[in-house]
């Protein structure tokens, strides 16, 4: 009976990791298609406006350095809880007067998706150790899947509700994850004093920096692509809805990667030959664009895509099995993503202020190409068989 109780246990858990993940993409890609709008109604610059999708990834940054110690104090699954009470808020907050509102919701939003996100990460660890790849790989995969769908159906659904209503419909998903997640309350126990050591021992490791430095340019790959690739589709001929159909295209060509490269990864003692494979894909990819055959230029944004799903779920996995146990898993969650989108938000900076420089696109083509090479070499030392 007990084993039954254990395997219903787990069964609710892992629906509320999946509803989690449902809500920890769409606060951030709905915005982008909606910032015409949000501009014409709030009257903002053209800069204002795009700050609205830089400000997530900062307070990402910032706030995964107190992640884990927000872990510390409540127990992760209590946090986690808090995490999804502050999304909710921001969410309403955003929407409900003018453009302080608007800001200051926009950064409670990353500061509740930010909590969520580090800390689900040795939540699976410590109650699933057996499932971690296969539950991780579901997880990366909500929040995959639940960022394309948002991504197409925000401006429909600003055309009948208003951008507004657009944004405030997701928060539908976030009462249904609060329901699910409210039995997970009573099993939250407070960590023991070890985490704090843990906490400190990851900033002082090797292979903590290379497992950050990895995730880092992943992220740096996507945010840097998902931003500017409509735009370099237009130019060579493609219309507005074309080029947000492609990018969309690789969002779900990524969930492949994403559902499988964890269960892959977790069959190995190494993941190093993965990262470099992945790599590879990436080069191949990203070398279809230097054509201006569209259906070559399709082919390699598909390729692209799915590296990206798996280095997405590497990346998290990395983080569970370069850690002896859940107390150092939390500390370098929040350090790998801190790092993460710190260079998350510099990459589409960078190549704007390039683009601005010397208007060719090529030099799109060969940052990703460049990080693509940075993303092996610390890949093939992340995935090394060692542990913190």
């Amino acid at each position: 009976m007990i084993q039954l109780k254990d395997k219903s246990s787990n069964s609710w858990l892992i629906v509320g990791i999946l509803l989690v993940s449902f809500n920890l993409r769409p606060s951030i890609s709905a915005v982008g298609p909606l910032i015409p709008f949000i501009r014409e109604d709030m009257n903002l610059s053209n800069g204002l406006a795009g700050f609205l999708t830089t400000l997530p990834l900062l307070t990402f940054a910032t706030f995964s350095l107190f992640s884990a110690a927000i872990g510390r104090r409540l127990g992760k699954a209590k946090a986690v809880f808090l995490g999804l009470l502050i999304l909710g808020s921001g969410s309403i907050m955003r929407v409900s007067a003018g453009p302080v509102t608007l800001y200051l919701g926009t950064a409670l939003t990353g500061i509740g998706i930010v909590i969520c996100n580090v800390l689900i990460i040795p939540l699976i660890k410590s109650r699933m150790p057996s499932k971690t790849g296969k539950v991780m790989g579901m997880f990366s995969a909500g929040m995959t899947l639940m960022a394309a769908i948002a991504t197409a159906v925000s401006v429909p659904l600003a055309t009948n509700f208003g951008w507004r209503g657009s944004l405030l419909f997701w928060t539908l998903f976030l009462f249904l994850a609060l329901l699910v997640w409210w039995p997970q309350l009573t099993l939250s126990p407070k960590p023991d004093n070890q985490k704090q050591e843990a906490g400190k021992s990851v900033w002082r490791s090797l292979l903590g920096w290379q497992v950050s430095l990895f995730m880092g340019v992943q992220s740096l790959l996507f945010f840097t692509l998902i931003t500017w690739l409509p735009d370099m589709m237009i130019a060579r001929g493609l219309s507005a809805t074309q080029a947000g159909l492609l990018a969309s295209l690789m969002q779900v060509v990524g969930l492949i990667g994403t559902l499988f490269s964890p269960v892959i990864a977790t069959r190995f003692s190494q993941q190093s030959g993965m990262a470099l494979a992945i790599g590879l894909i990436y080069i191949l990819g990203f070398s279809s664009l230097f054509s201006h055959e569209i259906w070559l230029n399709v082919l390699g944004i598909g390729m692209v895509g799915l590296g990206m799903g798996a280095s997405l779920s590497l990346a998290y996995t990395l983080i569970a099995l370069r850690t002896k146990n859940d107390l150092y898993t939390s500390g370098l969650s929040g350090m790998a993503q801190s790092a993460g989108y710190f260079l998350a938000a510099l990459g589409p900076m960078l190549f704007g202020i390039a683009f601005d420089l010397w208007q060719d696109w090529n030099l799109l083509i060969y940052l990703m190409l460049g990080a693509s090479f940075v993303f092996m070499y610390f890949g093939y030392f992340a995935g090394k068989n060692r542990t913190i």
